[in-house]
């Protein structure tokens, strides 16, 4: 039996999981504060003691609690932080992946030299929340190449880079390969861990969901979360990288080409605050409209748009609006428009490749992968099958796979968590999306850009 701690943005997931599935599943929340606009900070004491929650309630579930564990694995959200002194203790607060003080980790952490000195001298570790965890559980500081890959500090030998600050360098931890094996020495017991049990570090959460999902060559993978993204396992990495894309390291050693989107599931629920409703009733009121929204269309950008654009300025939207439309049509053109902004990653992917047959479908992570009006609207607009797997999980199963590979023995993802369902692309509703695409496309060009061709062309 293996046991998965998933470090979330919004959640921390306590998962067991034998050969033929999970067995077991525990959440706890995570709070964000933006106590200042483009601000998003976390108390990094919660990331520890999430999973020690989580794991309580898991070892609750079980006559023997956790005792019988063989191995943990470790996943979590990328280019988030914390600073750490010591004894592990947080110096101030963690700044998360999507704080607007600076593109990438390397550039929040000069702002973090620049106006938090006093915090910095403070510290003597700067960890991601899935590094903290292995820190706790096993005295090694230490980050895999997964998540050092997309901070900008380390160049691509896993080596600090030389622009990097020296007060910076010197308090980020050592890259090691992601089926890294280390004896729990630490704080095991806390979590009702036996003494000694092995933990495998493990990679970063959409490197995760790609081994969760098997996405291949062939079929990327699509998480619909908090936000959406679009990623595909390649063994070389491209040269030059494909516009409006990012290049990470894989869970596996070789590169991950991916498209990350700024809001999916926050679009929705920051147009339920709106209008009162839950993401859940927003969910099926799409449902109920009609393919292009009675004319509604939407822009997904809460905080900027990402890929394919990269326009930090640029907003959210909705155009088309009249008297007629209701929370339904608002509903339905904001899961068209992640679809879209998917639709537009999936073809910088394409362009990034080389020749090939193209894609054959597409595998489904994160928690709107079984939505059946998500299903739908993704295989009309892109034209491909979609499937989804039993567990909902991917992350953590991709994390479960890491770790058995490392200790017990490979296990088999089609054993471990199933295809339980999917759908194809309606020929009709494919068409109806290729109809609506050229004025989607104008409309969000002009936007990121205005005067400019959309990105796709």
């Amino acid at each position: 039996m293996i046991l998965t701690l998933d470090l979330g943005t919004s959640a921390t997931k306590a998962a067991l999981w034998e050969p033929d599935g999970l067995v077991g599943l525990a959440d706890v929340g995570l709070v964000t504060a933006s106590p200042a606009p483009g601000v998003m900070e976390q108390d990094p004491a919660a990331w520890w003691a999430s999973v020690v929650a989580a794991c309580a309630e898991l070892g609750r579930s079980r006559p023997d609690g956790l005792a019988g564990v063989e191995a943990v694995g470790l996943t979590g959200a990328r280019q988030t932080f914390g600073l750490f002194d010591a004894g592990g203790d947080p110096t101030g607060p963690g700044i998360l992946w999507s704080d607007a003080r600076a593109p990438s980790v390397a550039g929040r952490l000069a702002w973090v030299a620049d106006h938090r000195a006093d915090q910095l001298a403070r510290s003597s570790w700067i960890l991601a929340p899935r590094d903290l965890v292995a820190w706790r559980l096993t005295g090694s500081a230490a980050t895999d190449p997964s998540l050092a890959s997309l901070t900008g500090c380390y160049d691509s030998d896993g080596t600090v880079s030389a622009a990097v600050d020296g007060s910076v360098a010197e308090r980020l931890p050592p890259v090691v390969p992601s089926d890294r094996v280390a004896p729990a020495v630490g704080e095991a017991a806390v979590l009702g861990l036996r003494p000694g049990v092995p933990v495998v570090l493990g990679a970063g959460d959409r490197q995760c969901e790609v081994l969760g999902t098997g996405a291949g060559v062939t079929v990327p993978m699509v998480s619909w979360g908090t936000t959406a993204n679009t990623s595909l396992p390649v063994d070389a990495r491209p040269d030059p990288s494909p516009a409006g894309l990012t290049v990470a390291r894989s869970a596996s050693g070789g590169w991950q080409l991916e498209g990350g989107l700024s809001a999916a599931g926050s679009f929705l629920a920051w147009l339920g605050r709106l209008c009162g409703r839950s993401s859940a009733d927003l969910v099926a009121l799409a449902a109920t409209s009609p393919p292009g929204a009675r004319g509604v269309t939407a822009l997904p950008w809460l905080g900027g748009a990402r890929a394919p654009w990269w326009r930090p300025g640029a907003g959210a939207a909705f155009t088309g609006l009249a008297d007629a439309h209701d929370a339904t049509d608002l509903a339905r053109a904001a899961v068209e428009s992640v679809a879209l902004d998917v639709q537009r990653c999936l073809e910088a992917v394409g362009r990034g490749l080389p020749p090939g047959p193209g894609f054959d479908g597409l595998g489904l992570a994160g928690g709107g992968a079984p939505v059946a009006v998500w299903q739908e609207v993704l295989a009309g607009t892109t034209g491909l099958p979609v499937h989804h797997r039993r567990s909902g999980q991917a992350a953590s199963a991709g994390a479960a796979l890491l770790a058995a590979g490392a200790t017990v023995g490979p296990w088999d993802l089609d054993l471990l968590d199933p295809v339980a369902g999917g759908t194809h692309p309606d020929p009709a509703l494919v068409d109806r999306y290729a109809a609506l695409r050229p004025a989607a496309d104008r409309l969000a060009a002009d936007l990121v850009d205005p005067g400019s061709p959309p990105a796709c062309d």
